[in-house]
């Protein structure tokens, strides 16, 4: 988020009044596009076979890490490490084919190609679908229990399309029971019953990832071309092309690659030892720190950990120094709260289904609203262009975008409508739906596509549902139970766990294809491609694992943890209830407004301001538990590195930082390999 004074003529952003800038930037911009257009190369039969083929390894290898294997969780970032392993070995097969076949070699572009498809097929193997979307449909009937009483509460408005199991039935039929204690001798796997709760939910599936494709299409001149947004974790695929800041001196050529590589390559070497061999010594990477906090009023802190990430390092030692100093900053500011709050005795609840307290849950939405708005005002002279050419008021000079601006600006209202409608068939109303994809679309998805775009963060996560807004103004149980279960199960599969969210990989694929001069309207074909590939192959995999290994026995966040927490959440709204915020939702959503206009007003007008909004919006979320002490660790590295070598020595460091993210995400995808095929123990990686 550029929002300084002073960064305004290459963000084209902060000025009041800069209209006349902007608009000669832009035209600059386009007409340099215009000219590099006639340069742009297509997709070939290579990239794509090579794309299809890295899709049904990615599909298996992300599955097996994460349910089966479960310590390795190598698909959901937004930069897969298993894509980045996988890209490794096609560059080492490349090298073969250059020497014995060159007529077969693929060229950068055919690797990007084959990179992007493998991104998009790692995000659906992983919680940007699949591993959210089969458990939900089952997950009712086998959880359903007399204590609980969800055949009653929740049966009755379940639409039989929906689900596999019947909903006038008894609890526990052999479909669901079977998906999570797996089958007996000589049970075949019911995919009768799966196809069409499948073809169902693909509808909805594929209408909100063709309004993703749409928003990526619309927002990416004006991110990259007008802000100039980084978009950090293209980084290093481009240097493994050799398409980087590095084509002087070659990333796989330059030693100090290869001694960040090492680092975390020998470490997890001992780590994955240390668990096949006990005796073997083991490098920690990870202290709970709560857990040490016994006093109060310290003991008010929530979870916290000091997790070290060699990745997570490097990615961050690529960001701006302020907006690394803010992530690590405003989180230590949200622990300080939690002290606060224990030492006044306030009470301290938690936000649903989220692992945050509700007062600094609502802060995050208070927070989220106002930067959406503000990045929407920002963007107003591009997307008021793309009004005007979605109305055929004006010409668009957009042959060179994904989508032309009117197919994109209406294709993303027809499949949010259709979306809506979708949502409304399952017994939501049409208000309630509005809300949630309103949410989904332009705050939520939003903002974690932002913080991706700018701040280079490997995980999305956010910390409150639309719905939470809702619950200020009136108790739950109003909405009634059909809205109630339609909210169970879209929560669930669409706004509660935003990690691999495709609107990121959609613009970060077309980032990377401007590195290799791929034309972007190439990228549609590949797009759809890989994801129906990617749903297909995926959906075989993950419903033969549960049903042959039985689903208690893998990964228990996915089998035990998102499926069934939005039942338990709104079960309890079935009866008459209070409003379940009290005081404490609108004060604090009141007050993270308050504090994120004010940190965005600061850091736009005083150019000294080192404060980043976003770090603030972030705080609260599980993707800064994890990332916040590698964040505060990059930054004091890169603080040293400048003031006592300068940007000499940060460009000649950065080959050693992406080392440190190619050996750890190699050695993620290594012990994968060898759990396969050897069947040993795997070491925990930080970011798991």
């Amino acid at each position: 988020m550029k929002l300084r004074r002073s960064a305004a003529p290459d963000s084209g952003i902060a000025l009041p009044g800069g209209g006349t800038r902007v608009t000669a930037q832009r035209e600059a911009t386009e007409a340099e596009e215009n000219q590099q257009g006639v340069m742009r190369s297509g997709v070939t039969w290579r990239g794509l076979l090579a794309g299809m083929v890295g899709v049904a390894i990615t599909c298996f290898v992300v599955a097996w890490a994460e349910l089966v294997l479960k310590t390795l969780q190598i698909g959901y970032l937004q930069m897969p490490p298993a894509v980045i392993g996988l890209l490794l070995f096609f560059l080492l097969v490349n090298l073969v084919l250059r020497a014995v076949a060159r007529p077969l070699a693929l060229t950068p572009q055919d690797l990007t190609v084959a990179y992007c498809m493998m991104v998009l097929a790692s995000m659906i193997s992983s919680r940007g679908l699949m591993q959210k979307l089969l458990p939900l449909l089952v997950t009712a009937n086998y959880l359903a229990s007399d204590s609980n009483d969800w055949r009653n509460l929740y049966f009755p408005h379940i639409r039989q399309w929906l689900v596999p199991f019947d909903v006038k039935g008894e609890p526990k039929q052999d479909v669901a029971a079977r998906f999570f204690e797996r089958l007996r001798a000589g049970e075949a796997i019911p995919w009768n019953l799966w196809y069409g709760p499948l073809i169902a939910w693909s509808v909805l599936v594929l209408l909100v990832f063709g309004a993703f494709l749409c928003m990526a299409a619309i927002l990416r001149r004006q991110w990259v071309d007008n802000e100039k947004l980084s978009f950090p974790l293209v980084q290093l695929p481009l240097e493994m092309l050799g398409q980087g800041d590095s084509r002087e001196a070659p990333l796989f050529r330059n030693r100090l690659t290869w001694l960040g590589f090492a680092l975390p390559a020998c470490v997890f070497l001992f780590n994955g030892l240390h668990a096949w061999y006990p005796a073997v010594p083991e490098i920690p990477l990870r202290l709970d720190v709560s857990s040490l906090l016994q006093t109060p009023p310290w003991n008010g802190i929530f979870y916290t950990t000091l997790a070290f990430s060699f990745a997570i390092v490097g990615f961050m030692f690529l960001l701006p120094s302020d907006l690394v100093f803010s992530l690590w900053f405003f989180f230590v500011l949200s622990r300080a709260q939690d002290v606060i709050v224990r030492a006044v005795n306030m009470d301290a609840p938690s936000m649903p289904m989220y692992p945050t307290p509700l007062y600094r849950g609502y802060q995050a939405m208070g927070a989220y609203l106002v930067l959406a708005v503000y990045l929407f005002w920002v963007a107003r002279p591009h997307l008021t262009r793309v009004w005007r050419a979605a109305m055929g008021e004006e010409k668009a000079d957009d042959a060179n975008e994904l989508l032309p601006y009117r197919v994109a600006f209406w294709g993303f209202w027809i499949c949010a409508v259709g979306a809506g409608f979708w949502l409304a068939l399952i017994g939501m109303s049409p208000l309630v739906a509005a809300m949630q994809l309103f949410g989904l679309f332009f705050v939520i998805a939003f903002i974690m596509a932002r913080s991706t775009a700018e701040g280079g963060l490997l995980m999305t996560e956010s910390s409150f549902r639309p719905i939470d807004l809702y619950r200020l103004l009136t108790p739950l149980h109003t909405l009634g139970p059909a809205n109630l279960t339609a909210l169970a199960f879209s929560d669930a599969l669409l706004l509660r766990d935003q990690r691999s969210l495709l609107l990121s990989g959609f613009l970060d694929s077309l980032r990377l294809g401007d590195g290799t001069q791929i034309h972007r309207r190439k990228f549609v074909g590949v797009f759809f491609i890989a994801i129906l590939l990617a749903m297909a192959l995926a959906t075989y995999i993950q419903l033969r694992i549960p049903y042959e290994q039985g689903g208690v026995t893998l990964y228990g966040y996915v089998y035990a943890g998102n499926n069934r927490w939005g039942f338990e959440d709104y079960q309890q709204h079935f009866r008459p209830g209070a409003l379940p915020v009290g005081w404490q939702g609108p004060t604090f959503l009141f007050i993270g407004a308050a504090v994120t206009a004010l940190l965005t007003f600061l850091r736009t007008t005083q150019t000294w301001f080192p404060l980043h909004p976003l770090g603030y919006a972030l705080a609260s979320s599980w993707t800064m538990i994890v990332f916040w002490f590698s964040a505060f660790v990059a930054w004091m590295l890169k603080a040293l590195i400048l003031r006592y070598g300068g940007m000499r020595l940060y460009r000649q460091a950065r080959p050693f930082f992406l080392g440190m993210i190619l050996g750890e995400f190699t050695m993620a995808l290594f012990w994968t390999l060898a759990a396969a095929l050897l069947d040993t123990p795997t070491p925990a990686f930080p970011w798991t």
